[in-house]
């Protein structure tokens, strides 16, 4: 089976962003989307062109055109956001974005009615009524599919680094899980979620989705949601793993560590280096530690057991990319990760903010509304 590869410029970007709708007086999730977006579709469009359905009425997910640098994308997302922000408040509705809303019971959740969504709901039955859940993804252009699934290998070794920067989904249906990233572990139970198979060429991954689509597990390579893929449509390597994020402060450190790796990755295979695949016992471990841990987690760094602060790993990766992060213009963005260690990552503010109120966590959406309008550290 050959699928189509549309190579992309190198290093260019996209960012997809999932908003949580919330009641102004009651925090809660609260449909709005279909609305929204209709209020917001150009005539004799089917929908807005960079704010899209997503599985329930209560996400509006936004998205950037082709962007060539993080603060393009940026840039875009703020455009598109203030639209739906404005929809959104004509409707008494705030937008945020965090892995998991707080306490909203995911069984009160109207599903979009889009047939792909009404499908996935009826095959999937429980797993996918569960999904009241929220990622930031992020494509990074590849010129050639030899290079694809090279990259995507050696770019699952940074899998705890991402979650554990991203994790902001500590609490489900008004508990605290006692997981940074209850996100995670929820979209793991998906057939064809979770960590990416280690496939070496394209060749692989095309005999791979073969088998799927034959034996009728999926219905076309949209429905393989790993953490990080190829997307052939789009010519990008797709880096799904991120919690939702509150801020687009947030949005541009991933961004840019995002861009950065695929561009080293790239330029690496061009002078002839195999690039590292790490062991899959490792990367199962280190993402569990991310998901459980946070920024407080310990990370495997090699096949003999070594352990190291994924805080520190982090400083350390933002320091190897400078240079490359210079040379994509992004060096602010990337320079930003000490600021998120600073602020702690969104689960450790959640967490403060339920302290400081008693555990009551209707302050925790106020907090976070507060952050996606203000910006990181503004609700402070």
């Amino acid at each position: 089976m050959k699928i189509p590869f549309r190579s992309s410029e190198r290093a260019s970007l996209g960012v997809e962003w999932e908003l949580q709708l919330v009641d102004r007086r009651t925090g809660e999730l609260s449909p709005g989307a279909i609305e929204i977006l209709a209020e917001l579709t150009p005539e004799g469009a089917a929908e807005p062109a960079k704010a899209k359905h997503e599985l329930l009425q209560s996400t509006v997910e936004v998205i950037t055109g082709i962007c060539t640098t993080v603060a393009e994308a940026q840039a875009d997302l703020a455009g598109t956001v203030a639209e739906v922000a404005a929809a959104a408040d004509r409707r008494g509705l705030d937008l945020m974005c965090a892995g998991t809303h707080p306490f909203t019971d995911w069984q009160t959740q109207l599903i979009s009615p889009k047939e792909r969504y009404l499908q996935l709901v009826e095959k999937m039955q429980w797993l996918a009524r569960r999904l009241q859940i929220f990622g930031v993804h992020v494509h990074v252009g590849v010129r050639a599919p030899e290079k694809a699934m090279p990259i995507v290998n050696a770019l699952t070794q940074y899998v705890p680094h991402f979650l554990a920067l991203s994790a902001s989904s500590p609490f489900w249906g008004g508990c605290d899980t006692g997981l940074a990233s209850a996100r995670s572990k929820v979209f793991e139970a998906m057939p064809t979620a979770g960590l990416p198979h280690q496939l070496a060429q394209w060749a692989d991954f095309e005999a791979y989705m073969e088998t799927l689509i034959s034996t009728g597990s999926i219905e076309s390579v949209r429905e393989v949601w790993w953490d990080i893929r190829p997307h052939p449509d789009f010519g990008t390597v797709e880096l799904r793993i991120c919690d939702g994020l509150p801020t687009l402060d947030e949005i541009g450190v991933v961004a840019a560590l995002s861009q950065c790796l695929v561009e080293q990755f790239d330029t690496q295979l061009d002078r002839g280096y195999t690039l590292p695949t790490p062991p899959s016992w490792v990367l199962r471990e280190n993402k569990w530690r991310a998901a459980r841990y946070g920024l407080d987690a310990d990370i495997v760094v090699d096949e003999k057991g070594t352990v190291r602060p994924v805080r520190q790993a982090l400083l350390d990766l933002a320091e190897e990319l400078e240079p490359t992060a210079r040379r994509l213009d992004c060096a602010d963005q990337l320079a930003d990760v000490e600021r998120v260690l600073a602020a702690g990552s969104s689960c450790q503010r959640q967490r403060a903010v339920a302290a400081a109120h008693g555990g009551d966590l209707r302050p925790v959406v106020a907090a976070l509304v507060a952050e996606f309008r203000d910006g990181l550290g503004g609700a402070a």
